[in-house]
């Protein structure tokens, strides 16, 4: 596993010096990034790391879930317990799995709850970009925004109104199936989707019927899932001042596994709403409002049951103006309201409010950029906290940049970590971070590269101790990271190479576990990404993988590094119909990112696509 690793870094790093010698007539794309600001910017202006991953890239990775497409990328660790649909978890920058705000249409999805995303049931087929920025951003958008920001908009149909659809099976009894209609007009757009998917799964867990060993069960059997989702979109310009839009996207899951639970029924719903006024050409002024639920019903041996159903309604309201050419000023302010409507854990509170005004200035000065925001919460619960960021940014010759940032952020406790009954603290204090970055990046025509570095130190840390089965606090937290990011189009091949460096460890002074790594995060993880059309026909390769991680803060339980090759091709049939093919874990290794729970091995995937061009 380790020799895997080391492979992957060195094919990576192999990627990143074809990035000088890229085709003269390759065009550098300059995608529109909206999460590092609140506000429309190029994603080459950004201060913050960012990234783009659009519906062609979606399309073109033929990833089978939102976890495909985001492992290995700058940043990201990512665990899963078992396989599609189960229960995974995202790492960014080291920071907890519930230290990354993910938003869908600009609604907060994290569970009231758990403070988690269930990115797992989050369906490709109804994604239309996914916008990653790494580092502190809570002074923008608040409590949680430690490690960063993921943001998914849903699909948006342009040109004329047209219908799309998708058929595929695989290993394990994958059954695949979406579709849709939409489209717009001078003054509006439209769309619908619906999509199904179905697999047999993999046994989760490999289990042990020892207490408090692997899954607590030893059930060598398949474990499946399905998902069902609907979305609904639409948006009409009523003049040069006033537009109106609206997301729904709905989200119905069935999931075996092992465990104390062995079954499961979720839902996951996402409403938002979103009027924009733009009475004078330097000033816009947004109001949107949103909702997000989380539900499930948990069934175990022997009639065990479980449940929870949580909601947040949120609102915001946001004017931006340009106070003169290249310097705009944005404030606003965002209201939130989690409750748990039903939960078998009996929580001693099942709701809390927050209030959140924020500022933040852009500004341009020939070469230097600037940027500044500072934000105050308001929680029901934890009273009042105020953060703040700062970024500088500074262009070079030959297309080379300097950049520089600085910021504070939080994360109130969740209602799980104060009153689960089996591990909650209700005694737990807000988790404070600082955290600064230095960037250097360049990008020419058709190629780019970037090399980031970053040191987070995170206060009272929430983590679960397995000792006492209880959430704790680690008083003193640090992380240490450096990502190189590049691309380029070289002789028709399009290449993409990402590679992370993360040191997460527990700093406190006279703990047992100084110097520990944080749990489940890995030190290395790598991606590259090759793709090449030869007129209808198409081929790519993926290879990605992770180094060695601890399961547990004691740092008692290792998991090994692996590295994965898939392997996908894709033939256009006529100018609408296409054929996909794909392989993954080509050479089929077997490994772990959670203690005890399986990963796939082999597999592969037939398709067929409609899509008028």
């Amino acid at each position: 596993m380790k020799l895997q690793s080391r492979l992957l870094s060195l094919a990576v790093l192999a990627a990143l010096p074809a990035l000088a010698q890229a085709d003269d007539g390759a065009r550098a794309l300059d995608p529109i990034l909206v999460t590092a600001t609140r506000t429309p910017i190029a994603l080459q202006d950004s201060i913050a790391p960012a990234q783009v991953i659009d519906r062609t890239q979606i399309e073109s990775s033929q990833a089978t879930s939102l976890q495909d497409l985001l492992r290995g990328r700058a940043g990201i660790n990512l665990t899963n317990a078992g396989g599609l649909g189960k229960q995974s978890s995202l790492f960014l920058r080291g920071t907890n799995s519930g230290h990354t705000v993910v938003l869908v249409d600009g609604v907060r999805i994290n569970s009231a709850d758990l403070g988690l995303a269930m990115i797992q049931d989050l369906p490709l087929a109804q994604i239309e970009r996914v916008e990653i920025v790494r580092g502190p951003q809570s002074s923008l958008y608040g409590a949680d925004a430690i490690g960063g920001v993921i943001q998914i908009f849903t699909r948006r149909n342009q040109g004329d109104f047209a219908p799309h659809l998708q058929l595929g099976g695989g290993s394990n009894g994958l059954r695949e199936a979406s579709g849709g209609i939409g489209g717009s007009s001078e003054r509006g757009w439209f769309g619908a989707d619906i999509a199904y998917q179905h697999s047999d799964g993999i046994d989760a867990c490999r289990g042990s019927a020892t207490l408090f060993t692997g899954c607590f069960a030893d059930e060598p059997d398949r474990d499946g899932y399905r998902n069902l989702s609907k979305s609904l979109r639409g948006g009409y310009n009523f003049n040069e001042q006033w537009t109106v839009e609206g997301t729904a996207l709905r989200a119905d899951g069935q999931n075996h596994y092992d465990g104390y639970y062995n079954y499961s029924e979720t839902r996951q719903q996402v409403l938002s709403g979103k009027v924009r006024y733009t009475p004078a050409e330097r000033l816009v002024l947004t109001a949107s409002v949103g909702r997000s639920d989380n539900e499930s019903d948990n069934v175990g041996a022997d009639g065990v049951h479980g449940s929870a159903q949580t909601h947040r309604d949120s609102a915001s309201l946001q004017g931006d103006f340009g106070v003169a050419e290249g310097q705009l000023l944005s404030a606003g302010v965002d209201w939130s309201e989690d409750n748990l409507d039903g939960s078998s854990a009996g929580y001693r509170v099942d709701s809390r409010r927050n209030t959140g005004v924020f500022v933040q200035y852009q500004g341009r000065f020939g070469r230097h950029q600037l940027q500044a925001s500072a934000r105050n919460d308001d929680n029901q619960q934890f009273g009042n906290h105020a953060t703040g960021s700062i970024g500088w940014a500074m262009e070079l010759d030959h297309g080379l940049r300097i950049n520089a940032s600085y910021g504070t952020a939080f994360k109130a406790p969740t209602f799980s970590d104060l009153y689960d009954p089996w591990s909650g603290v209700p005694t737990l204090d807000p988790e404070k971070s600082k955290s600064a970055n230095l960037g250097i990046s360049q990008q020419g025509q058709g190629w780019r590269w970037g090399l980031d570095v970053y040191e987070t130190r995170i206060d009272d840390l929430i983590t679960y101790d397995a000792a006492t089965f209880r959430m704790q606090q680690v008083e003193k937290a640090r992380i240490r990271g450096a990502e190189l990011t590049g691309g380029v189009v070289l002789a028709g091949f399009d290449i993409a190479a990402q590679l992370s460096y993360t040191d997460p460890r527990n700093r406190t002074n006279g703990s047992s576990q100084f110097d520990n790594w944080l749990p489940r995060r890995a030190q290395q993880t790598a991606r590259l990404d090759v793709d090449r059309r030869f007129g209808a026909f198409r081929a790519g390769l993926t290879v990605q993988g992770a180094g060695k991680r601890y399961d547990d803060a004691a740092n008692t339980v290792k998991v090994g590094g692996y590295g994965t090759l898939d392997l996908r091709a894709e033939y256009a049939l006529t100018p609408s119909w296409s054929l996909l093919a794909r392989a993954t874990n080509v050479f089929d290794r077997r490994y772990e990112t959670v203690a005890w729970f399986n990963q796939p091995g082999r597999e592969y995937q037939l398709s067929v696509r409609y899509q008028p061009k």
